[in-house]
């Protein structure tokens, strides 16, 4: 399969909600209902004032819209095209209870921030003091942007760290195309960037997250998750690029070099990530798509509307199956297969003289992303639980004080807006913790009190280790 155009992409990728017109905009923003207890701001994670942006779009003030977004969501216009709005804000609209269709609060936020960035809106800078601690983000996904925003608007000196080329992590490079185009994701990057916001690409091993402690005040690890796991399968080495990792499929036809798949195609996994995958194979011309998962369909980790949509591309679905060898055959591969049997407990077995072969061009695993374990485990101080950073819920702080933590490193993989949220959480956590630090310094200053012999559980003291 040859590189794919930004025309071509469009035609196979077309969005999943159209923009809405400024008129159609009017009509939508019309139809809320401005509810005092606003449950749609309750289930949207970044607490956006979902009954004020739309009364602006309704009374003709679009910038004050997006400004209001900009204020709960340095991320709108993302989060607006790849939140799942159906689980989150629209599905807490009061007029599903009234049997009507929930208002379009999507589509809504994106006409707020894509008028607003179209007519050169940008994010203002708030009159501060410049501070001169020194903040690193290690990982450019959304939680290290929004906290480096955050930081940025509060005077600290930020710089987010990333060993790819472009910014902003699952949102340049793992959203499905229909879902956010990599164009949008880096234009927001870009206002990011214009609040004064460093970034440099750079591999974090062991050595440099020791460099990039010794000189940074205070860490934020938005490190995100690690590659797909492979199929832990007899033969999984044997058929090289003929098993894909998900993400890197999703990222590869984002940045214009989509892979080779063939006609036949087999995705095994059944959350959103598989599901994605699943519909870029057929729209980048596989003829027949199937997903295997190992239990039955009202299990599946995927939002139903994302099952649905798959169905209604023509994705093929086998339930109960799992693989146990892959092997080279002809010019393709082939998956051998049991069918499984699951007890009261969820506790799954194979079930004997079942098995049965698959044949295909291309296996895509998206069996889950695992954490970056090897990494994290380099940082002193810093506590895991269940393979998750283990932080301070309400300040994002983890176990070493000068370390804080955001996203899915700590959440384990949810959503777009809930990276934002835990990204901005943690921007105020650090924020407190350097000012608190800052003013005991000085109290000690003033008592005449060497620096030297300062509490060992503050900054310096963190910083050593």
């Amino acid at each position: 399969m040859q590189s794919a155009t930004n025309s071509e992409l469009a035609q196979r990728f077309p969005d999943l909600h159209p923009a809405l017109d400024a008129r159609a905009a009017a009509v939508e923003a019309n139809r809320c209902l401005n509810c005092f207890d606003a449950p749609c701001m309750g289930a949207c994670p970044a607490h956006i004032d979902v009954p004020r942006f739309i009364a602006m779009i309704a009374s003709d003030n679009v910038a004050g819209s997006a400004k209001t977004i900009l204020d709960a969501n340095v991320l709108g216009a993302s989060c607006a095209r790849a939140c799942p709005v159906e689980a989150l804000c629209e599905g807490a609209c009061v007029l599903h209870g009234k049997r009507e269709r929930p208002v379009e609060i999507g589509r809504l936020q994106r006409f707020a921030m894509e008028t607003f960035y179209d007519a050169g809106g940008r994010l203002a800078l708030r009159r501060r003091e410049e501070r001169s601690e020194r903040v690193a983000c290690i990982g450019a996904g959304p939680a290290s942007l929004a906290c480096a925003a955050e930081l940025r608007q509060q005077g600290f000196q930020v710089c987010v760290i990333d060993r790819r080329a472009l910014p902003g992590g699952l949102n340049t490079y793992g959203v499905a195309e229909y879902k956010l185009r990599a164009a949008d994701s880096l234009r927001e990057v870009e206002m990011v960037r214009g609040l004064g916001v460093q970034f440099e690409i750079r591999d974090v091993d062991a050595t440099a997250l020791e460099e990039i402690e010794c000189a940074s005040d205070a860490v934020f690890l938005g490190l995100g998750l690690g590659a797909m796991r492979r199929l832990d399968v007899e033969g999984a080495e044997s058929v090289g690029e003929r098993m894909i990792d998900a993400l890197e499929f999703i990222a590869a036809y984002k940045t214009g070099t989509p892979m080779r798949v063939g006609p036949r195609v087999i995705v095994t996994g059944a959350g959103n990530t598989a599901m994605d995958a699943a519909r870029a194979a057929k729209r980048l011309g596989a003829e027949r798509v199937t997903v295997l998962y190992r239990r039955q369909r009202e299990e599946i980790p995927a939002f139903d509307f994302e099952y649905e949509r798959a169905l209604g591309e023509g994705v093929e679905f086998v339930w109960a199956t799992q693989p146990t060898a892959i092997a080279q055959r002809g010019d393709g591969i082939a998956l051998t297969c049991v069918a499984v049997a699951q007890d009261a407990t969820g506790k799954l077995t194979q079930i004997a003289d079942s098995e049965f072969t698959i044949e295909c061009d291309a296996a895509i695993s998206a069996i889950g992303q695992s954490p970056l374990l090897e990494l994290l485990s380099q940082v002193r101080g810093v506590a895991m639980e269940r393979g998750r950073v283990a932080i301070n819920r309400a300040t994002g702080q983890t176990a070493n004080p000068k370390y804080f933590a955001g996203g899915d490193c700590v959440n384990g993989g949810r959503e777009v807006v809930d990276a934002v949220a835990d990204g901005k959480r943690a921007a105020l956590g650090i924020a407190a913790w350097l000012s608190k630090t800052r003013a005991e310094e000085d109290a000690s200053d003033n008592a005449g009190i060497p620096r030297s012999a300062q509490d060992k559980t503050g900054m310096r003291g963190a910083m050593r280790g």
